[in-house]
């Protein structure tokens, strides 16, 4: 990969991950109609008045992330577009990215017109995760080479991965209905689902032990067999913790909103690294041109195998 390609690869992720942060902000400093009008900022101006609080200068500078966001992400479509039939994978992936930006910014229109309804509000943060993780997945892809895969794991470690990241995205549903139903609407007039807060916030903690308990168990079977995915495991496992950690303190201090915006960007860090776990189930395929590779590669499967039965 060009070094261009690189460096706006990883600027478009970072900015997917940045605006999450200026979302939170929006809605946590109560900024969600500062801008009570989409896709002007008011019926008679594109950009906030003078007339217009401090509000209104959050929630307009939330929507020219989603300008940066965008550009940045044609970039990376255009430099993939010249190597498009060698990296179909990584095409596709640009691709992605570029029509979840415009989905996500007619959503955030429809989060405006609705006067911030707390289940299209729940939706746009998750869409957004989306993409944090789909940038993610395009940084991976591009540090291998194309062609097939084939599983780098035994079947019962990826098939337990994969419960792992199920169990992840309940977790992540259910905070974003415990977020739903508290204080933080983003708006006074901003309505709420209805739910019980307090039961939502022990419902939502469950799933999220549950995510750690099993990300111990990948992260051990990991170090003793020798896996590729050790390394994005344990930092899985980093995130889960501070998570855990950043979860308990804001439920036992009156959800100050700091510490809800770092747990809203840490959901989505700790996404994206969920899913360069699931990538490293497999590896590039080895080839009929390398059969010593494809020996060593089956035998390393193999070994991996047996030491799981042996366990």
């Amino acid at each position: 990969m060009t070094r261009t390609l690189r460096i706006f690869a990883w600027a478009s992720f970072i900015a997917q991950v940045t605006i999450i942060a200026t979302g939170g902000a929006v809605r946590l400093t109560g900024s969600g109609l500062g801008c009570p009008t989409w896709p002007t900022c008011t019926p008679d101006s594109l950009v906030p008045t003078d007339e217009l609080s401090y509000h209104s200068l959050i929630e307009f500078g939330n929507r020219l992330m989603t300008g940066v966001v965008g550009i940045l992400a044609l970039i990376v479509f255009l430099l993939v577009w010249r190597i498009r039939r060698e990296r179909r994978d990584l095409f596709v992936l640009s691709f992605i990215v570029g029509l979840g930006i415009v989905a996500q910014a007619i959503v955030g229109g429809i989060t405006v017109w609705t006067g911030l309804n707390p289940f299209i509000v729940g939706f746009h943060y998750v869409s957004s995760l989306a993409l944090v993780c789909v940038t993610a997945a395009f940084l991976a892809r591009m540090d291998e080479p194309a062609g097939p895969r084939e599983r780098a794991v035994p079947g019962w470690y990826a098939g337990l991965t994969h419960a792992t990241s199920a169990v992840l995205a309940l977790t992540i549903v259910f905070g974003v209905l415990t977020t739903g139903s508290g204080p933080h609407s983003g708006d006074a007039e901003a309505g709420r689902t209805g739910f019980d807060s307090e039961l939502l916030e022990h419902v939502h903690a469950w799933p999220g032990y549950a995510l750690v308990a099993l990300t111990l168990v990948l992260a051990v079977a990991a170090w003793r067999l020798k896996l590729p995915t050790l390394g994005w495991v344990i930092v899985l496992l980093a995130a889960e913790v501070l998570q855990v950690a950043v979860g308990l303190y804001q439920a036992r201090n009156g959800l100050p909103v700091l510490a809800v915006g770092v747990h809203m960007v840490l959901a989505a860090l700790t996404a994206a690294t969920m899913t360069l776990v699931v990538l490293r189930l497999k590896r590039p395929a080895a080839t009929s041109d390398s059969p010593a590779e494809a020996s060593s590669a089956a035998s390393a499967t193999g070994t991996a195998e047996a030491g799981a039965s042996a366990a």
